[in-house]
Order: C-alpha cells, then sequence, then structure tokens
C-alpha cells in the first residue's frame, strides 16, 4: 500500500515528530510505500508531492515546523476541489491520506471520506481546540513558551509599576491563555469563551497597583469585550473564513492606561508560540499519534481520527471530531473565577 501524508493549517511542535512515527512503523512494520503532499490541501490540489521514506525522517524528532510544508488552503473552496484532490491521488497511486491538522484541515479531511476517499485524521493544534480528544500536540509546548514569556515580564513590570498585557493565541478557545497565565501567575486573564467587563478589568488591576504590584493581564486574541466587537488589526479573511486575529492587546492596553493614568504595555507572542523545538510531551503524544494513525490505516479503519482518551489512544469518526470547537468548561474557569470579567 502507498499512503500518502500531508500537515496543514498553521504550523506547530510536534509535526516533524508524527511524521517520523508514521513513517518509521509503516515501512519497518506494515511494509508501506509513503508519499508527502506538500504545503497541505494545496499540494493536494495541485499535484505537488516529495519523496518520504526512513531516510528523509532521520533526525526530525526534536524539529520545530514540518518538513512537509503547510498552508491555508481549503479545496473545498476550490472548483472541483475533490475532483483534483482524487486526481492527484490516483496520479501518484496513493491508495489511503493520513491528515495531519486541526479543525479547518480535519473539517476537509472528512469531507473527503464522505465522498469516499480513504483517509485517516491526526489532531494537531496549539489552541487545543479540537473535539474528541483530550490533547492536541503543540499545545504543551505553546503553554510552556507563553509561560516563560510571563515570567520574564512580571520582573520588567515590577521595575517599572506598569500594566503589561500579554495577547496569547485563541480564536474561539482559551486554553493557552488559561493554562499559561494561571501558570504564570497572571493577575486577569481573559477567554473567548466570557465577554469581559472592561471597567472590572481596570478595577483589578488598579488593586494591584493599591498594594505596589504591577499586574500582568493575559489574553486570548479572540476575547471580546461586552462594550463592543471583537478587536481586530486586520478585517481580510483566509480560505476558510477566518479572519485574521490581532489587535485586542493594544486596545486593552490603550483601555487600561486611560482608565488607571499609569502605564500600560503590550506583548503579543504570535508566532513565537508556534515555533522551535516540542517539548517531551508533544513529542511522545506526536509519536503515539502517528504510530497509531498508521496502524488503523493498515486497519482499513478510514473516516476516523485518533485521539487521546485519558492516557489512551483511541479511533473516533472524524464526523465526531469536526462537530464543533472544544472551548474551556466554564466549570473549569470558574475555579479560578477572580480573574475573569
Amino acid at each position: 500500500m502507498r499512503v500518502g501524508v500531508l500537515t496543514g493549517g498553521g504550523d506547530c511542535p510536534g509535526l516533524n515528530a508524527a511524521i517520523r512515527g508514521i513513517v518509521r512503523k509503516g515501512v519497518e512494520v506494515h511494509g508501506f510505500e509513503f508519499v508527502g503532499v506538500r504545503d497541505g490541501w494545496r499540494g493536494a490540489l495541485e499535484g505537488v508531492v516529495m519523496p518520504l521514506d526512513v531516510p528523509a525522517v532521520r533526525g526530525i524528532l526534536p524539529r520545530g515546523g514540518t518538513i512537509l510544508g503547510s498552508s491555508r488552503t481549503n479545496p473545498l473552496a476550490s472548483e472541483d476541489g475533490v475532483g483534483r484532490v482524487r486526481e492527484t491521488l490516483a496520479e501518484y497511486e496513493v491508495d489511503a491520506l493520513i491528515a495531519i491538522g486541526g479543525e479547518d484541515t480535519l473539517g476537509v479531511a472528512a469531507a473527503l471520506a464522505g465522498e469516499g476517499i480513504q483517509v485517516v485524521g491526526v489532531p494537531k493544534t496549539i489552541d487545543n481546540d479540537v473535539a474528541g480528544t483530550d490533547y492536541t500536540f503543540g499545545f504543551d509546548t505553546a503553554v510552556n513558551i507563553a509561560t516563560e514569556a510571563i515570567d520574564r515580564l512580571h520582573t520588567t513590570a515590577e521595575s517599572h509599576t506598569r500594566t503589561l498585557v500579554v495577547e496569547v493565541m485563541g480564536r474561539h478557545a482559551g486554553w493557552i491563555a488559561l493554562h499559561s497565565g494561571i501558570a504564570g501567575g497572571a493577575n486577569v486573564i481573559l477567554l473567548p469563551e466570557q465577554p469581559f467587563d472592561i471597567d472590572q478589568v481596570c478595577a483589578w488591576v488598579e488593586n494591584r497597583f493599591k498594594i505596589r504590584y504591577a499586574p500582568i493581564v493575559v489574553v486570548a486574541e479572540g476575547a471580546v469585550p461586552k462594550q463592543g466587537q471583537m478587536v481586530v488589526k486586520d478585517s481580510s479573511r483566509d480560505e476558510f473564513g477566518h479572519v485574521r486575529l490581532s489587535g485586542i492587546g493594544e486596545w486593552l492596553a490603550h483601555e487600561i492606561a486611560d482608565h488607571t493614568g499609569k502605564e500600560a504595555r503590550t506583548t503579543v507572542l504570535g508566532h513565537i508560540q508556534r515555533g522551535g523545538t516540542p517539548s517531551a510531551f508533544d513529542r511522545w503524544l506526536a509519536t503515539r499519534f502517528g504510530l497509531r494513525a498508521i496502524d488503523t490505516v493498515q486497519d482499513r479503519d478510514f473516516g476516523t481520527m485518533v485521539a487521546l482518551r485519558g492516557t489512551d489512544i483511541v479511533r473516533i469518526p472524524l464526523a465526531e471530531a469536526t462537530v464543533g470547537t472544544k472551548t474551556v468548561d466554564p466549570a473549569l474557569y470558574s475555579e479560578f473565577g477572580v480573574f475573569f470579567g
């Protein structure tokens, strides 16, 4: 059997570990051949592939990013996109496809499975918002990076007696903001799941100044004030219809400075959260996902996604994994109720 592998959407630490697990077990245990589909669904549309064998995946375990490249291309938005993907697979004699990605990439995979294409999904995203799995790889590394940044910002905030606003990723789900904010000792944490009251945020900030303590505010890029709309710098949209987020951090800093009369600055972590070497947990999880994904192909259990449930790797229908976004449960963030608007 010849198997295609692609990585779609935003890059994240652990992608190469997953590719490595798939290829090594696929070749050495199942005797499969592989091709890498370049740049996510774009390569599937345009027929761009690369050789993928054991020598190609040597040494990539600790590397960030993806050796296959990635993009936010949506074949379902292209003319005869499903037919073009089918033609690419036929041209390169690909019998099955493993799609590694987040909710958008896996949504395309689910649609292709519905069209009879033999596909298996692997969940990755730093946002940890894929339904059906307890964790996605990439999330742990992103949280560690954000937490370290918050740790470093505490000292400069205290030195200058100013508010520092840290904007982290999280369009619809505040997992990174919640985990890094709690771990980093932030004083205010704002999530997309809970619209915030800017007056309350400023009151919390002023309370910290009263005890001669410089506050840290962590905000997910998708957080929304009760008093207005989502704050964005750029209203253009990608092929999946998503606005390119950023801007809430600057807006918050401006509002806090106006309300409190004290200086406020913004740090936008942005793509720093995606880059660099994956954490040990993400290498472990990505490798396990890769090993189970190729076993799923061997069992011809197509139209499914591998997922982490507790400590077990299980298979669930792609339709279940793409039914909606996994957001932070209010019962979880209510444990830290004083941090939220």
